[in-house]
């Protein structure tokens, strides 16, 4: 089995699941649907081609979290100005104004691995992701990576919990931060144990369709090699 792995840093990262009209939510960790939506841009599939997706959806994914980020609740608002005007989606102008309620994770990295027997469907993702085809974000088209997602030596041979656990950490030690002894792990389990998530892409993004997937989460040790920030 081969792994690839992503780094997602960034000052603000959303990954909803569960949004509805004006309440945009994010969990604690990047959804599957949401990593999955993120390699296709990268790779250029028309959000109607499920064809070349499913090999993707289909591939098994871990999540460490190297700096868990914190909950942060954006307060947005649309025409609601007394001289303010919204388009509704029927095309007709409306003055009632809308509020917007937009959570996300903020100062939040990732450490996110895709593992699958296709060596080579990895090695084609690993590519996009260096030259993607259209532009990258973390949730949300306006929450853009601080660091680049592709890295050197991605690809690596074993399961995601080896993989996951042998890297090195990603974020950057500041002057005042301690270090963690332990980083959460997620990871997509085969059986029924863990939490149920409801992120599994089971179409193309035009149609819409997911399904379930469980989750199991553990500790583990904290990982050699860490990036320190000069005095």
């Amino acid at each position: 089995m081969a792994t690839l792995l992503l780094r997602l840093i960034g000052p603000m990262q959303s990954w909803g699941t569960t949004s509805r009209f004006d309440q945009r939510d994010t969990g604690k960790e990047p959804s599957k649907s949401g990593v999955v939506g993120l390699l296709a841009a990268a790779m250029g599939i028309d959000r109607a081609n499920w064809d070349d997706l499913q090999s993707i959806a289909q591939l098994a994914m871990g999540v460490r979290h190297d700096r868990p980020g914190v909950p942060r609740r954006d307060y947005q608002t649309a025409g609601c100005a007394d001289n303010d005007s919204i388009i509704k989606a029927d095309g007709t102008q409306s003055k009632d104004g809308v509020v917007s309620h937009r959570f996300y994770l903020a100062d939040a990295a990732f450490l996110v691995a895709l593992a699958g027997n296709d060596r080579a469907l990895l090695e084609r993702v690993h590519a996009a992701l260096r030259d993607p085809v259209w532009p990258l974000a973390l949730g949300r088209k306006s929450y853009v990576p601080s660091e680049p997602i592709w890295m050197e030596h991605a690809i690596q041979d074993g399961p995601l919990r080896e993989v996951l656990t042998r890297h090195p950490w990603i974020a950057t030690q500041r002057r005042w931060e301690e270090l963690p002894e332990k980083l959460l792990v997620s990871l997509e389990s085969e059986d029924v144990s863990g939490v149920l998530r409801m992120d599994q892409l089971l179409s193309s993004f035009a149609e819409r369709r997911f399904g379930a997937r469980f989750v199991r989460s553990e500790w583990i040790l904290f990982p050699q090699g860490v990036s320190h920030v000069p005095a």
